[in-house]
């Protein structure tokens, strides 16, 4: 399951494990083509292998400002509360499964 997070949320609900941040908003077309994306792969793998989070870069601009997300789709991922990786763009199911294989070793 893919979960909602926002400004408020954003640490408590990234601090452990793995999780991709998908950066995303409303009217952003490439990031309505993520989400089918990033959903099937929250279905496919455990929360334990990877946390799957989005988060509305014009309802929570603090968060985004912070990261320095300049972009969207931007895809961020931390590992146990720091971020390891950050690419923009859309990505593929392969790509990102790569990116979090690369991240569990």
């Amino acid at each position: 399951m893919v979960k909602i997070v926002t400004d408020a949320t954003f640490e408590e609900e990234t601090k452990d494990g793995i999780v991709l941040v998908d950066f995303w908003a409303t009217w952003c077309g490439p990031c309505l083509m993520q989400a089918p994306i990033l959903e099937q792969i929250a279905e496919e793998l455990s929360e334990d292998e990877l946390k799957i989070v989005k988060l509305d870069v014009d309802q929570n601009p603090a968060t985004a400002q912070k990261f320095g997300i300049m972009s969207i789709p931007t895809l961020l991922f931390k590992k146990d509360g720091q971020v390891v990786k950050q690419v923009a763009g859309v990505h593929n199911k392969n790509q990102i499964k790569a990116i979090v294989a690369e991240l569990s070793n």
